[in-house]
C-alpha cells in the first residue's frame, strides 16, 4: 500500500533582520549621504558661509556682540519664515505680509503711543489685527477660490495704504520701556556668573540635551519601523558637533548682554510649529493639500478649512513680527515692512521647501533664514555696497530654487 506522504509544512517567514543591520556602516553612508542632500546641505552651507565671513571679517562677525545683533535684526523675519514655510508648504504664497507687519505695528504704535493705553493693550491689538487681516486672505483664497497669489498682492496694496491711513502718513515714537523690552530686552543675571551670564549658558545646556534626547527617539523610531539609520558613533558625531555649536553660541551670549528675551519668543514658536507640522492632523492635511490636492480632498480632507486656517496663522505671525519689529526700532514707519516678504520667502526656499509645494520643514526655514541673515550681517560689516548685497541674495535664491528643480527632474529621470 503506497504511503500518502502528508504535504510539507511551511517554511516559516524569517524575522525580520535586527536592529543592528538596518544602521548604515561606512559602506553605506555615501548612499545616505546622497538621499539626504537636499536636506543636510543648507546645513554645510551654513557652516561653511559663517566661517567664510569669519575670515573676511577678521573674527568680527563672531563676536559676543555682532551676535546678539543678529539675532536682534533679523528676529522678525524668521518669525515670518515659520508663517510662509507652512503656507508654501500648502501649495500658496503670501506676498502681503511686509504690509502686514507695518498695519499691527501703526495700530499698537496709535493705541500705546498717541492714545496712552498700557503697552500690553496694544500687543494684543496688534494680534487681532493680524488674525483678520489672516482671515480675510483665508476667506477669498479658501472659500471664493481666488488664487493666493492674487489675493495677497491685493493685501499688499490694501494693508500698505491703510497703514498709511492709520498713521496719518507720519511716524509714531517712542513706545513706553516695557513695549521695547519685547525686542530689546535681555535675561541676566538670574545664576549670576563672573564676566559671564550663567543663565544663558543654562539655557544652552537645556537646549542640547534636548536635541539629543529628540534625535535619539527620532532614531529609535525609524529603527523599529526598519528605516535605514547612519551608524551610532555617527550619531554621536552628529549630536556633539551641534552641541558645541550651541553652546558656542550661548557662550557668546553670555559674554554679550545676556539671553534675549526675543530669542526664547522665537524658540518657543520654532518649538510650537515644528510639533504642529510633524506631529497634528492639521500638519499632515497641509503637507497632504501642497504634495496633492486631489488626493488629499478625495482622502477626505477639508481642503477649504486647512486653507483658510493656514492664512489665519500666516497673519497672527505676521502680527507677531509686527510687534517685534515696532519694538526694535522703537516707533511705527509708513513705509515699515518694505521687502520682509521676500526675505521671508527666500528663507523658506533656501531651508527647502519645494516651489510646488509639499515639502519643507520649520527648522528649514529658519537655517534658511540664518544663512540669509549671515550673510547680509557680513556684506554689512565688509561695507559691501546694498546694491551688491541685493544681487548676491537673488543669487543664492535663484541657486537654492534650481537645486529644487534639478533634484525633481533627477527623481523622475529615476522612476
Amino acid at each position: 500500500m503506497t504511503s500518502i506522504k502528508s504535504p510539507s509544512t511551511p517554511q516559516p517567514t524569517p524575522p525580520p533582520p535586527p536592529a543592528a543591520a538596518l544602521r548604515v556602516g561606512t559602506s553605506d553612508l555615501g548612499a545616505l549621504v546622497t538621499n539626504n542632500l537636499r536636506q543636510s546641505g543648507i546645513y554645510v552651507a551654513l557652516v561653511v558661509i559663517v566661517a567664510l565671513f569669519a575670515v573676511l571679517t577678521d573674527g568680527v562677525s563672531l563676536s559676543p556682540g555682532n551676535i546678539t545683533n543678529i539675532v536682534l535684526q533679523y528676529s522678525y523675519i524668521l518669525v515670518l519664515a515659520i508663517g510662509m514655510v507652512i503656507v508654501i508648504i500648502g501649495g500658496h504664497i503670501d506676498l502681503s505680509v511686509g504690509s502686514v507687519v507695518a498695519l499691527t505695528g501703526a495700530v499698537s504704535a496709535v493705541l500705546v503711543i498717541r492714545q496712552g493705553q498700557p503697552w500690553w493693550v496694544g500687543i494684543l491689538a496688534a494680534l487681532a489685527v493680524g488674525v483678520a487681516v489672516g482671515a480675510w486672505h483665508g476667506f477669498w483664497v479658501a472659500y471664493a477660490g481666488i488664487p493666493a497669489f492674487i489675493v495677497t498682492l491685493a493685501g499688499m496694496l490694501l494693508f500698505r495704504g491703510l497703514t498709511l491711513r492709520v498713521l496719518d502718513n507720519v511716524s509714531l515714537s517712542p513706545f513706553p520701556a516695557e513695549y521695547q523690552r519685547v525686542a530689546a530686552g535681555f535675561l541676566n543675571g538670574l545664576l549670576g556668573g563672573q564676566g559671564f551670564d550663567a543663565f544663558t549658558l543654562l539655557i544652552g545646556a537645556v537646549a542640547v540635551a534636548g536635541y539629543a534626547v529628540s534625535g535619539f527617539r527620532t532614531r529609535l523610531a525609524r529603527i523599529r519601523y526598519q528605516q535605514r539609520v547612519e551608524s551610532f558613533p555617527l550619531f554621536v558625531a552628529r549630536v556633539a558637533v551641534v552641541g558645541a555649536v550651541i553652546m558656542y553660541f550661548a557662550w557668546q551670549l553670555a559674554h554679550a548682554r545676556g539671553l534675549p528675551i526675543v530669542l526664547i519668543i522665537l524658540a518657543v514658536l520654532v518649538l510650537v510649529y515644528g510639533l504642529l507640522t510633524r506631529r497634528t492632523v492639521f500638519g499632515r492635511q497641509v503637507y497632504a493639500i501642497g504634495g496633492n490636492l486631489s488626493a488629499a480632498a478625495l482622502s477626505g480632507v477639508r481642503v477649504r478649512t486647512v486653507n483658510f486656517w493656514m492664512f489665519v496663522n500666516m497673519g497672527f505671525l505676521a502680527a507677531v513680527a509686527g510687534v517685534i519689529y515696532s519694538s526694535r526700532s522703537n516707533g511705527a514707519q509708513p513705509a515699515a515692512g518694505n521687502m520682509f516678504e521676500l526675505d521671508a520667502i527666500a528663507a523658506a526656499f533656501i531651508g527647502g521647501a519645494a516651489v510646488t509645494g509639499g515639502v519643507g520643514t520649520v527648522v528649514g526655514a529658519m537655517v534658511g533664514g540664518l544663512i540669509m541673515a549671515v550673510m547680509s550681517n557680513g556684506m554689512q560689516l565688509m561695507g559691501v555696497d546694498q546694491s551688491v548685497q541685493s544681487v548676491v541674495k537673488g543669487l543664492v535664491l535663484l541657486v537654492a530654487v534650481a537645486f529644487d528643480v534639478y533634484n525633481k527632474r533627477r527623481a523622475g529621470t529615476a522612476r
